[in-house]
């Protein structure tokens, strides 16, 4: 008689495990009624296959110019091909170009593209895909009233970008009257000319930028070029993320700020076209058989239905047969895997490598105003007057360099291997590697980095800091203000968690901080409190957007005046005066050392050892905190998410492309197949 009690470590041991059958006669979804073993990898029979998932986080948007955000995304991986992708090994291939050609001289790319066709939200073609689609799509991009979020990602690498984009950014605030919070103003000629004038300083002035300045050109229906500022070693990867995909110019014309709002709006040239979108309720997207992979598309519908429980109710939907896929939180684990009629049911997603989380400390507490947004920062209750003090304190935030012990957090995730997740470094390991094959992580100063968690050195430090806080007015505990969002699974058990470890290292022998826990609203975390500021110490993530050390810099470096920008506000800290002495230095060393590094183009060697120079000073003034990368929950799934696309870097691991619904439930000794045959 098979084990009824069986552990989650004997689970994740345990091989040749039987897959019991979970489709029955009668489920929705499009099973199939089979109940073939989990070993026999068959697709589900039948005329079509269908896929259904819960979603519980409302997306603020659709569309896939404008928005980073990884839910908002989905269309844009799924509705829209890019010039190049990756196979399900993370080897690039063909896309929407069938071929390319770089040109080191003129620093020139050129695309050469297949015939493709756009269609609408019921699958009918509207148009061909050409060339000056991608041209269109960059455009708006780079027009400042749609307020791309990924526009750094075209401003630093294509060339007159940036000129263009800053005259139309002045451009406009001349006409509406913007004045910066540091007095700055715009004012505008007849001729076009905008004259910038900031207090103590020259005016400035920007003649008109017309877009034939940008270096993208349709040369022809099916020619594209792009014409870098310089010799950029992670194009080709870039051209895997939103900011460069096509998109259908007068349909751009047309809706304007409207585009992709709704799945009329939206026209798809990829694997799916999405059908219907209703807010809080579902978004659909149905197999496009225009799409010239369409043999390669296994699915003909992908429901996702809204959920705000969708944590409690998706796996109760599961054994009803009503969804296709649902988290297992660990609060169900265990009863999951001792139930004979679920073990066979639960296995792990794909792991996900170009995530990575760290903890960020709030530099700008206070609310302030910038030129087009407002901050409220931390509310009065969690003391940010206090909490403005003690940041500026370096001991005190290596304190919690050396205090975090990321094994427990980790471990809440992944009760099993949280080790093979644990990170020291904000860049994972195997994420790129120098000229002569040396991974980055052993490049310069990085190479050094080792475990941090100690426990004596974390009261080391935190004895440091206890007489310079109390002499600059601190008072005792420190609140820490830590958020949650209650729809991302198990976060806030590992905030629980974190608590409890933290303050048994630094509350030992002193009343030093008081960790206070709270519940971030459900839907647009990521506005309401980082970029609201309303945290003290948030654990935070960051997916690399291409193939080279500088993306990893993103939520961490601003340029000089980028008001507001990025996850903890640095420079912008210091800009104003909240951050003094040795952490507003350790701040603007990281800065220039980013600026340096950038620079640095025709040698790969000494390029990845400036950002690992850099990277390695951001952790050890303990400006940010590492944690991990990216575990892989706990699912019950009927998708074998081996077989669809994968990269390091961009959306890939979204795109359901190549993944095919099975007759059953992918058990965890068939997920290990799977993986072990990668």
């Amino acid at each position: 008689m098979m084990n009824t009690s069986i552990s989650r470590r004997q689970f994740l041991k345990a091989s040749g495990l039987a897959a019991a059958g979970a489709c029955a006669a009668g489920l929705l979804t499009g099973c199939g009624g089979s109940s073939s073993g989990g070993a026999s990898g068959a697709a589900s029979s039948g005329s079509g296959s269908s896929y259904t998932i819960l979603y519980d986080s409302q997306p603020a948007t659709l569309n896939y110019l404008t928005t980073g955000t990884d839910l908002e995304m989905v269309v844009g991986a799924n509705c829209v091909d890019t010039l190049v992708e990756y196979d399900n090994k993370g080897v690039m291939r063909e896309g929407l170009a069938t071929s390319w050609d770089w040109d080191a001289d003129t620093l020139t790319w050129t695309f050469h593209l297949r015939e493709e066709n756009w269609v609408d939200c019921n699958g009918e073609v509207v148009a061909p895909v050409t060339a000056q689609d991608f041209v269109d799509a960059l455009k708006y991009v780079l027009t400042p009233d749609y307020a791309a979020s990924n526009v750094g990602l075209v401003t630093a690498y294509i060339a007159g970008a940036d000129d263009y984009y800053n005259y139309h950014l002045y451009l406009n605030n001349a006409n509406t009257g913007v004045v910066d919070d540091d007095g700055t103003t715009y004012t505008v000629d007849g001729s076009g000319v905008v004259t910038v004038t900031a207090p103590d300083s020259d005016p400035a002035t920007y003649p008109p930028v017309d877009f034939d300045a940008v270096g993208v050109t349709a040369v022809d229906d099916h020619t594209l070029t792009y014409t870098l500022t310089y010799d950029f070693p992670g194009f080709l990867s870039l051209l895997c993320y939103l900011p460069y995909e096509p998109a259908y110019g007068p349909l751009l014309e047309e809706t304007g700020d409207q585009f992709a709002t709704s799945a009329e709006t939206t026209y798809s040239c990829g694997a799916f076209y999405l059908a219907a979108y209703e807010s809080l309720e579902t978004w659909v997207m149905k197999k496009n058989p225009e799409n010239y992979d369409a043999d390669n598309v296994f699915i003909d519908t992908i429901s996702r239905i809204y959920n705000a429980e969708a944590s409690v109710n998706g796996p109760e939907m599961i054994k009803r047969g009503e969804i296709d896929e649902a988290t297992i939180g660990s609060d169900i684990l265990d009863s999951w895997l001792s139930d004979d009629t679920t073990k066979d049911m639960v296995s792990m997603d794909r792991p996900n490598t170009n995530y990575t989380y760290f903890y960020m400390f709030n530099f700008m507490p206070f609310s302030h105003e910038f030129s087009n947004w407002s901050v409220e920062g931390m509310d009065a209750e969690y003391e940010p007057e206090n909490w403005a003090k003690a940041i500026n304190n370096t001991n005190f935030r290596k304190s919690f360099l050396y205090g975090i012990n990321n094994s427990v957090t980790l471990a809440v995730k992944a009760p099993e291997g949280y080790d093979n997740y644990k990170l020291n470094t904000i860049t994972p390991p195997s994420f790129c590697a120098n000229a002569d094959g040396v991974d980055y992580l052993k490049c310069g100063d990085l190479a050094n980095i080792t475990e941090f968690f100690d426990e004596a050195k974390a009261k080391e430090y935190r004895d440091a800091a206890i007489p310079e806080l109390t002499a600059a007015g601190v008072t005792f505990p420190i609140k820490v203000q830590m958020p949650y969002n209650p729809s991302s699974t198990d976060w806030d058990k590992q905030c629980q968690v974190f608590k409890q470890q933290l303050e048994g290292v630094l509350n030992d022998g002193f009343d030093f901080i008081d960790i206070l826990i709270t519940a971030g609203p459900s839907d647009s975390f990521l506005s309401s409190v980082r970029r609201n500021g309303k945290f003290a110490f948030l654990q935070c993530n960051w997916g690399a957007d291409y193939s080279d050390p500088q993306t990893e810099t993103d939520p961490f470096y601003q340029a000089e005046g980028a008001r507001g920008s990025r996850y903890a506000f640095l420079r912008t800290g210091v800009e104003d005066g909240f951050i003094t002495g040795d952490t507003a230095d350790a701040v603007m060393n990281y800065m220039k050392a980013i600026e340096e590094a950038v620079k640095i183009t025709d040698d790969i060697n000494a390029r990845y050892d400036a950002f690992a120079n850099a990277e390695a000073s951001l952790i050890n003034n303990a400006l940010v905190v590492p944690m991990g990368m990216s575990i892989p929950a706990y699912i019950a799934t009927r998708l074998n998410y081996w077989e669809g696309q994968y990269a390091s870097t961009g959306f890939s691991n979204k795109r359901l492309k190549g993944i095919h619904v099975l007759d059953h439930y992918i058990s965890m000794s068939e997920y290990e197949a799977n993986r072990d045959a990668r």
